[in-house]
């Protein structure tokens, strides 16, 4: 392509963010190009746990977590593990998540969070229509499980997030889990209903669902890596591996690799990668009515049309590192610790890159300084469930209508401040 070509809006990744943001602002009367070198939400927004979380408020750096940081080194299978060969790269970001950690950054970031996935599930509405919505997503709500019999340091500050925002709960003791589930392990002592919470029973079908219609709706795709984005006199210019052309607005919603692109722009984005890894169990002998989000096991476990899918873990080591097969075959071992009779002969492994900030509030917004370039990336474990909200905040945005939310919390300019 030539520089000479000039498109309206181009959108950097087509995983579940760049997606639904492209096909809301089609509908908005922009004429939108979507740029990937994969199909339509065949990376990390392929492999998620699936969970649409209203509930969730609380960022992954809670007050404390700092005493847990000998243990992350010291057990490379834990929930969270860093590679020593990447500890010195990873360092001043990890520096930076603890420091989002106290208190009061805590607070805005649950704000934040708040903020963005409370109405997720009529923001799909909006996104999807009525028939792909019934089609794709359940709303029977989900479940955390804790495993001691009493609430510890961790889950008394989620309580308080909890009440800060008057979401809704049902307290469940062991004897109501098993009522629910007959085949979970007395290792759950004791659950949290989360009535407005729900799930897509395939992620993958989801985004390929939004490209469908994005596509109906007059939208473009090209399979195309895009390699660096310049601001020049009147618009953006893009290099990909197929030319170079430019466009009025540019979105980077290319997850992970979103850092890499601003880099050479000078622009401060502490994204880091936290790879995550599943287990899609297709003949598992269990399949629970609701998903359950393991707070002490750090894993998700959510039925989907498919199968059993295994999902959690956090692994520091960077976008280039080889796979680590074993913290995928682990999964299955935690979940037999909760579903003792749990079995599967057949299963696919995965491994996939979670774009994290290190306050877990993503960046949405305009790149200070770069007329029309926007940025829409970091949702660390929360892409899926923000996504629609997200993308109805970048229509605003870009359009210039009343944002839906108030666009301040996700701000590029707040990692210029020296604080979250």
């Amino acid at each position: 392509m030539s520089s000479e070509r000039q498109s309206d809006v181009v959108i950097v990744g087509a995983g579940i963010v760049g997606l639904c943001a492209g096909l809301l602002l089609q509908r908005a009367g922009r004429s939108v190009t979507i740029a990937d070198p994969l199909p339509p939400g065949t990376a990390t927004s392929y492999g998620n746990a699936g969970l649409l979380s209203a509930g969730t408020n609380m960022p992954a750096a809670l007050p404390g977590i700092w005493r847990n940081v000998p243990k992350w080194l010291l057990d490379r299978q834990g929930p969270l593990a860093v590679r020593y060969s990447y500890l010195p790269k990873a360092a001043p970001w990890l520096a930076k998540w603890i420091l989002a950690s106290g208190t009061s950054t805590v607070h805005a970031a649950s704000d934040a969070l708040r903020a963005l996935h409370k109405d997720t599930m009529d923001a799909y509405r909006e996104v999807l229509g009525p028939e792909p919505f019934a089609d794709l997503i359940r709303t029977e709500g989900s479940l955390n499980v804790f495993y001691n019999d009493a609430p510890g340091r961790n889950e008394l500050f989620i309580r308080h997030l909890i009440a800060r925002h008057g979401i809704a709960i049902d307290e469940l003791d062991h004897a109501d889990l098993k009522e629910m589930m007959p085949e979970i392990g007395p290792i759950a002592q004791r659950g949290l209903f989360f009535p407005h919470n729900g799930w897509t029973v395939n992620p993958g079908r989801l985004a390929a669902t939004v490209a469908r219609l994005f596509a109906e709706a007059g939208g473009r795709m090209v399979s195309q890596k895009v390699l660096s984005v310049r601001p020049m006199e009147g618009g953006i210019e893009l290099f990909g591996n197929l030319g170079d052309w430019r466009a009025d607005t540019v979105i980077l919603a290319a997850g992970a690799w979103t850092g890499r692109l601003l880099h050479p722009l000078g622009v401060k984005l502490p994204m880091e990668t936290e790879r995550g890894y599943h287990l899609m169990l297709e003949d598992a002998n269990i399949s629970p009515r609701l998903p359950l989000l393991l707070r002490d096991g750090g894993l998700a476990i959510t039925p989907m049309e498919e199968g059993l899918r295994l999902a959690g873990t956090v692994e520091i080591a960077g976008l280039d590192a080889p796979p680590d097969e074993k913290r995928a075959r682990q999964l299955l071992d935690r979940a037999r610790q909760v579903f003792p009779t749990l079995r599967s002969a057949s299963y696919r492994k995965w491994l996939g890159f979670r774009p994290s900030l290190p306050d877990s509030v993503a960046a949405i917004g305009p790149v200070p300084g770069m007329r029309g370039l926007f940025v829409a990336a970091g949702h660390g474990h929360t892409g899926i469930v923000g996504a629609s909200t997200t993308a109805r905040l970048v229509r605003d945005l870009v359009t210039g209508a009343a944002p839906v939310i108030d666009p301040a919390p996700y701000s590029l300019t707040r990692f210029n401040r020296g604080g979250r």
